[in-house]
């Protein structure tokens, strides 16, 4: 059996609740029945449960089961790793992209102090305006690592990077250090974003590593206030 088998198991399960399909009895099947199903150890399905405890998604009771934990629809969760076209999708929320520059660059000082990434490294610099439900929501201004992340294209930027480092590139993210700031609006925002009259947005610096390790993308996303949700959920 592979080790990723668990993953499967948290996909699917995942994707159902989401869709709402454990609603009527709000709890997952047994283990039991989630063994038989997959075919797997139990352990191996406590990892795939325990992956969703981790998220918020569901709480285990002993002896009683594992119970869907109530949740009301945000938008977009400062506390995961989703593409904005994942997330876009899981809200059912109209959204395009427009990629409004798309170059390679060397990391200077400043960019260096900023992101992380070394004097001298050769980065992709991609800016990103986010629609949502025709209102300009998010900018996001990214730089990948060119020693890491090849063979991005415009087309690419627009549709999902994340999408196609995971099924073109093969390479597996792990996860991120986020830092969440309000900052005045900067030119670039008043130019691209439906501001409204505000002079302020939410700003999430993200440092993003490979699965090895390996640190492949600073991204900063701006986002207008008013549709900026901070979410995070905590066990005790």
């Amino acid at each position: 059996m592979k080790s990723n088998k668990y993953i499967s198991i948290y996909n699917y399960l995942k994707e159902k609740i989401i869709l709402g399909e454990f609603n009527k009895n709000n709890k997952l099947p047994s283990e039991k029945e989630l063994t038989d199903l997959f075919n797997v150890s139990r352990n191996t399905v406590r990892r795939a449960i325990d992956k969703l405890s981790d998220e918020g998604f569901v709480s285990s009771v002993h002896g009683k089961g594992v119970f869907l934990i109530e949740s009301k629809p945000l938008k977009f969760l400062v506390g995961g790793l989703e593409s904005f076209k994942e997330a876009s999708i899981k809200n059912n929320l109209d959204f395009k992209t427009d990629v409004v520059l798309f170059e390679e660059i060397i990391v200077d000082e400043e960019l260096s102090k900023k992101s992380n990434f070394s004097i001298g490294t050769k980065v992709l610099n991609i800016c990103r305006v986010r629609n949502t439900n025709k209102e300009n929501t998010i900018i996001d201004i990214n730089y990948f690592d060119l020693e890491i992340i090849k063979n991005i294209t415009i087309e690419i930027a627009g549709n999902s990077i994340y999408e196609f480092i995971e099924d073109n590139l093969k390479l597996k993210i792990s996860g991120a250090q986020k830092i969440v700031s309000v900052q005045k609006s900067s030119k670039l925002d008043k130019k691209y974003l439906d501001l409204k009259g505000n002079d302020f947005v939410a700003v999430i610096s993200n440092f993003v590593y490979l699965d090895d390790g390996r640190f492949f993308e600073y991204t900063e996303s701006r986002h207008i206030p008013d549709k900026f949700t901070f979410s995070t959920f905590a066990k005790r």
